[in-house]
Protein backbone atom coordinates (compact mmCIF):
# COMPACT_ATOMS: atom_id res chain seq x y z
CA UNK A 1 0.00 0.00 0.00
CA UNK A 2 1.59 3.43 -0.96
CA UNK A 3 1.44 6.14 1.64
CA UNK A 4 0.83 9.44 1.55
CA UNK A 5 3.09 12.47 2.43
CA UNK A 6 1.20 13.50 5.65
CA UNK A 7 1.05 9.93 6.94
CA UNK A 8 5.42 9.30 6.32
CA UNK A 9 6.07 12.69 8.18
CA UNK A 10 3.36 11.74 11.00
CA UNK A 11 4.76 8.45 10.88
CA UNK A 12 8.40 9.58 11.97
CA UNK A 13 8.41 11.91 14.70
CA UNK A 14 12.49 11.98 14.07
CA UNK A 15 14.26 13.34 11.54
CA UNK A 16 18.39 13.74 10.81
CA UNK A 17 19.66 16.78 11.53
CA UNK A 18 21.10 16.30 7.23
CA UNK A 19 17.72 16.43 6.33
CA UNK A 20 16.48 19.34 7.90
CA UNK A 21 20.09 21.54 6.87
CA UNK A 22 19.20 22.67 3.34
CA UNK A 23 15.74 22.93 4.24
CA UNK A 24 13.96 26.31 2.85
CA UNK A 25 12.31 28.62 5.02
CA UNK A 26 9.49 30.95 4.39
CA UNK A 27 6.84 33.25 5.89
CA UNK A 28 3.44 32.97 6.34
CA UNK A 29 3.04 34.72 2.93
CA UNK A 30 4.54 32.21 1.31
CA UNK A 31 7.75 33.55 0.57
CA UNK A 32 11.08 32.27 0.85
CA UNK A 33 13.42 33.55 3.36
CA UNK A 34 15.95 31.72 2.98
CA UNK A 35 17.12 27.91 4.15
CA UNK A 36 18.64 26.24 7.24
CA UNK A 37 21.99 26.14 7.17
CA UNK A 38 23.13 24.36 10.63
CA UNK A 39 21.40 23.12 13.88
CA UNK A 40 22.39 24.80 18.15
CA UNK A 41 21.78 22.32 20.02
CA UNK A 42 22.02 22.10 24.12
CA UNK A 43 24.40 19.07 24.64
CA UNK A 44 22.92 17.90 28.27
CA UNK A 45 19.53 17.98 27.62
CA UNK A 46 19.97 17.39 23.53
CA UNK A 47 17.15 20.05 22.81
CA UNK A 48 17.34 21.92 19.69
CA UNK A 49 17.84 25.45 20.48
CA UNK A 50 18.38 27.28 17.38
CA UNK A 51 17.59 26.80 13.78
CA UNK A 52 20.66 28.71 12.09
CA UNK A 53 19.01 30.08 8.96
CA UNK A 54 20.76 31.61 6.06
CA UNK A 55 19.57 34.94 4.77
CA UNK A 56 20.53 37.03 2.25
CA UNK A 57 23.75 36.83 0.09
CA UNK A 58 24.66 35.54 -3.05
CA UNK A 59 25.82 31.93 -3.80
CA UNK A 60 27.56 31.65 -0.53
CA UNK A 61 28.97 35.27 -0.37
CA UNK A 62 27.34 37.85 1.95
CA UNK A 63 25.60 35.57 3.36
CA UNK A 64 24.20 36.11 7.36
CA UNK A 65 23.39 33.25 10.07
CA UNK A 66 19.70 33.95 11.88
CA UNK A 67 19.52 31.94 15.05
CA UNK A 68 15.82 31.21 15.00
CA UNK A 69 14.02 29.71 18.08
CA UNK A 70 13.15 26.19 16.82
CA UNK A 71 9.90 26.43 18.91
CA UNK A 72 8.85 29.16 16.07
CA UNK A 73 9.51 26.72 13.15
CA UNK A 74 6.38 24.76 11.56
CA UNK A 75 7.00 22.04 9.15
CA UNK A 76 4.99 22.35 5.87
CA UNK A 77 4.46 19.23 4.05
CA UNK A 78 2.73 20.67 0.75
CA UNK A 79 6.11 22.96 0.80
CA UNK A 80 8.40 20.87 1.85
CA UNK A 81 9.97 23.30 4.03
CA UNK A 82 9.87 25.46 7.55
CA UNK A 83 7.19 28.34 8.09
CA UNK A 84 8.21 31.31 10.50
CA UNK A 85 5.49 34.03 11.21
CA UNK A 86 8.15 36.37 9.75
CA UNK A 87 8.78 39.06 7.34
CA UNK A 88 11.79 40.12 5.26
CA UNK A 89 11.83 43.32 7.55
CA UNK A 90 12.07 41.44 10.52
CA UNK A 91 14.76 39.21 9.44
CA UNK A 92 16.72 41.89 8.34
CA UNK A 93 16.80 43.45 11.63
CA UNK A 94 17.12 39.98 13.79
CA UNK A 95 20.20 39.32 15.53
CA UNK A 96 22.25 37.52 12.98
CA UNK A 97 26.36 36.47 13.01
CA UNK A 98 28.35 35.63 10.39
CA UNK A 99 29.73 32.02 10.06
CA UNK A 100 32.83 32.36 12.11
CA UNK A 101 30.63 34.88 15.09
CA UNK A 102 28.36 31.53 15.41
CA UNK A 103 31.00 29.78 17.63
CA UNK A 104 30.29 32.31 19.96
CA UNK A 105 26.73 31.15 20.22
CA UNK A 106 27.02 28.07 22.46
CA UNK A 107 30.43 30.15 24.47
CA UNK A 108 31.03 31.78 27.75
CA UNK A 109 28.27 34.26 26.52
CA UNK A 110 25.41 31.89 25.75
CA UNK A 111 22.94 33.43 27.57
CA UNK A 112 23.46 36.93 26.58
CA UNK A 113 23.23 35.93 22.83
CA UNK A 114 20.09 34.06 23.87
CA UNK A 115 18.72 36.71 25.72
CA UNK A 116 19.42 39.05 22.70
CA UNK A 117 17.70 36.72 20.32
CA UNK A 118 14.81 34.62 22.52
CA UNK A 119 14.11 38.38 23.70
CA UNK A 120 13.93 39.82 20.05
CA UNK A 121 11.61 36.77 19.28
CA UNK A 122 9.61 37.24 21.82
CA UNK A 123 6.75 39.67 20.22
CA UNK A 124 6.71 36.76 17.26
CA UNK A 125 5.24 34.22 19.57
CA UNK A 126 8.29 32.78 21.17
CA UNK A 127 7.88 31.91 25.07
CA UNK A 128 10.76 32.23 26.80
CA UNK A 129 13.89 31.98 27.85
CA UNK A 130 14.77 28.19 27.42
CA UNK A 131 17.14 28.30 30.73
Amino acid sequence: MEQTMSETVNEHELILASRVNGTPVYNQAEERLGHIDDLSIEKISGKVKYAIMSFGGFLGIGDRFHPIPWSLLDYNIEKGGYVVPLDRAALKGAPHYDRTELRDLGGADHRNHGELIFGYYSPYGYVGPYW
